[in-house]
């Protein structure tokens, strides 16, 4: 069975890198090489490929675009190239056929592409169509989450992206928002607030307290179970034992 593969990455040393690894390959034809998004969407559509190796992190349209774009046209395995950690890689990592981490090596590159020709073989099944709508699905899930909450203050409202939010508690029916030295009163519920944000930037750490996992500095343990979480400016939080596993995983850490 020969696979027809597709390499997409906005870098030529990137790109020729697979190129190379996959002359170790012979059952392994390249049909063409992409260096962006936007191409790889109309070779995709034109040489429906078997494979397609595709860069996340590309200048105007990344890997998760590319996947939108031709998730009602035609859906080849796919293995993402990318220089995320292997926590920033959960949310696609289910889905996905393989994923290599720059920079890879040989014995890495050759297991992805035995994956490969296993997945390709039983997508005749439909294994593969269904896995890859699971990513899709996952895509559009994350273009849902909040990216700016409203603040309304002093008879003037503005815009605040959730990128400068460092923690937020609950005030009653309304939730306290810190970012930096300024607070903000929104009127929401946190529990509201909760559920449209991105779970994998924001966690509930306390049935009282959201906080931003990237403002977190430090964790010492408490009593019962408990934790003291310091962020970044000083700031001092209670991690519930209740809450606990939450941070088990973004934190790459058992508590």
């Amino acid at each position: 069975m020969t696979i027809r593969a597709l390499i997409v990455d906005d870098e030529p040393l990137g790109r020729e890198r697979i190129r190379t690894l996959l002359g170790a390959h012979g059952d392994v034809e390249i049909v063409g090489e992409c260096p962006n998004g936007k191409s790889a969407v109309t070779a995709v559509t034109r040489l429906k490929p078997d494979l397609m190796f595709l860069d996340v992190q590309m200048p105007e349209m990344d890997g998760f675009a590319v996947v939108e774009a031709i998730a009602d046209k035609h859906l080849p395995a796919i293995i993402f190239v990318t220089a995320y950690d292997r926590y920033a890689l959960k949310a696609f990592e289910v889905h996905a056929l393989d994923y290599l981490l720059k920079s890879f090596d040989p014995d890495r590159f050759h297991h992805a592409v035995e994956r490969a020709r296993g997945e390709i073989a039983r997508a005749r099944e439909g294994a593969l169509s269904e896995r890859l709508a699971g990513l899709v699905e996952d895509l559009e899930s994350r273009k849902r989450c909040l990216t700016r909450v409203v603040i309304k203050s002093a008879g003037r409202i503005f815009f605040l992206s959730v990128d400068e939010i460092d923690w937020i508690e609950a005030a009653d029916n309304y939730a306290r928002i810190h970012s930096g030295r300024d607070t903000h009163l929104v009127r929401e519920t946190l529990q509201a607030l909760e559920a449209r944000l991105n779970p994998e930037q924001f966690l509930r750490i306390h049935r009282s307290t959201i906080v931003n996992v990237s403002r977190i500095r430090e964790l010492q343990p408490l009593f019962h179970g408990d934790y003291s979480v310091r962020l970044k400016d000083g700031t001092e939080l209670t991690l519930s034992r209740n809450y606990r596993e939450k941070l088990t995983e973004p934190l790459g850490q058992f508590l």
